[in-house]
């Protein structure tokens, strides 16, 4: 039995099981690594998430002022975005 033919076993099992596992699992890990977010990404989603927030009061403000000043401003804009619907 020469060499080739020794090997040819333990060649063919490490094509069929080791290497499909080994490649399946190296990408499974780098995938895994990019889904993470780095401390900058996260200070920025931080800072998002503040600013959504203040805006979100914002809104809240300018609603509450057009109540006071408006109080059926929402049945205006409703009229008006039903009648351009039709147009």
């Amino acid at each position: 039995m020469d060499l080739f033919q020794m090997l040819l076993v333990p060649m063919i099992l490490f094509m069929v099981i080791v290497a499909p596992t080994w490649i399946v699992m190296h990408y499974r890990s780098l995938n895994q690594s990019s889904r993470s977010l780095t401390e900058e990404d996260r200070q920025s989603l931080e800072a998002m998430l503040v600013a959504v927030d203040q805006l979100v009061d914002r809104i809240e403000s300018l609603e509450s002022i057009l109540e006071a000043d408006h109080p059926n401003w929402r049945q205006q804009q409703d009229r008006k975005a039903n009648e351009e619907k039709e147009v």
